[in-house]
């Protein structure tokens, strides 16, 4: 934590306090394998697409039908897909590590 206010306080002060108010909700984080953490990382990615869909729509109001809120999501999604250029994370080896972490949980797959 002194490594990171060092390098970051100057630029952003802000940033460090809330780490230190949050530390122990943030901690957990850095004790999954990378391959996990990149998991999440998706995850939010996924979470910040539905929140602007959930923003266009709230935005429009209403409707006059539901074949119109479909085009508009639709070309929402298109519009947010161009942006996608890198890869989702590697959910092979995620996965792996889900099936060693919890097994009981997430059974490996068996190849045939």
């Amino acid at each position: 934590m002194v490594e990171f206010e060092c390098k970051w306080d100057s630029i952003y002060p802000m940033v460090s306090q809330i780490w230190r108010r949050n530390w122990e909700h943030i901690r957990p984080f850095f004790a999954h394998p990378e391959e996990i953490r990149k998991t999440i990382y998706t995850t939010n990615a996924i979470e910040s697409l539905n929140m602007s869909l959930r923003k266009i729509i709230k935005t429009r109001g209403s409707f006059p039908n539901e074949e119109a809120a479909l085009k508009l999501l639709y070309l929402a999604l298109r519009n947010a897909a161009k942006k996608w250029t890198m890869p989702i994370a590697n959910w092979k080896a995620a996965l792996n590590r889900f099936s060693i972490l919890w097994p009981d949980r997430m059974p490996a797959v068996e190849r045939g």
